[in-house]
């Protein structure tokens, strides 16, 4: 069986991969399998750079095919902050509840109709011997003024999906998986893959 490592050591992420590798007969790898790999370092200017440079490291490694994918909050009244910083923004930690509040102080004077946001997700594919392909999701919203739902991760607690009118962290994760940013990118990877596999990534 043809393997896949999934560049990441989040295994959520990797099911929802799983879901889409396995019918193709894919095994999925994660980071979680390789402990001693280090951490790759995200020095790109973008989501997809930061993609790019997670798939390709890893790739020439394994000398297998990698998915990286490199994902955020984007907010208007900040400027498109935090974006590529969105793990770390209050720190290096990578503390969810510091970064939510550091967000919420920033935007306390924001105006209702000035809190428009998005989840972004760009996802990268590298292989040996082909050119990386990269897709990307989004998934639009607002900021609320407080921290609402017990799902998800990151920043969903205090992102209101525009199209459920519910926090993102309100929803089942099987709602989620439906529209999320990730969601999303996921979709257009599953159907450019084929061609992907097949040699032709430019189609």
């Amino acid at each position: 069986m043809q393997e896949v490592i999934i560049a990441t050591k989040n295994a959520g992420k990797a099911k929802e991969f799983e879901r889409m590798f396995k019918p193709l007969g894919y095994e999925v790898k994660t980071l979680l399998d390789y402990p001693d790999f280090p951490e790759v370092e995200e020095t790109g200017t973008t989501f997809e750079e930061n993609a790019i440079l997670k798939a390709e490291t890893v790739s020439k490694a394994f000398k297998r095919m990698v998915i990286a994918d490199d994902s955020g909050l984007m907010i208007d009244a900040l400027e498109g902050r935090p974006g590529i910083y969105s793990a770390r923004y209050a720190g290096e930690e990578k503390d969810d509840q510091k970064n939510m509040d550091k967000v919420l102080k920033e935007m306390e004077n924001t105006p209702d109709n000035s809190r428009q946001a998005r989840f972004y997700c760009a996802l990268a594919i590298a292989a040996p011997g082909k050119e990386a392909l990269t897709v990307a999701g989004t998934c639009e919203g607002f900021i609320l003024r407080e921290k609402r739902g017990a799902h998800g991760f990151g920043y969903d607690p205090i992102f209101l999906v525009e199209e459920k009118r519910k926090a993102m962290a309100e929803l089942k994760p099987e709602e989620k998986s439906q529209i999320s940013h990730r969601a999303k990118a996921l979709n257009k990877l599953e159907e450019l893959l084929p061609s992907y596999l097949s040699g032709d990534e430019k189609a």
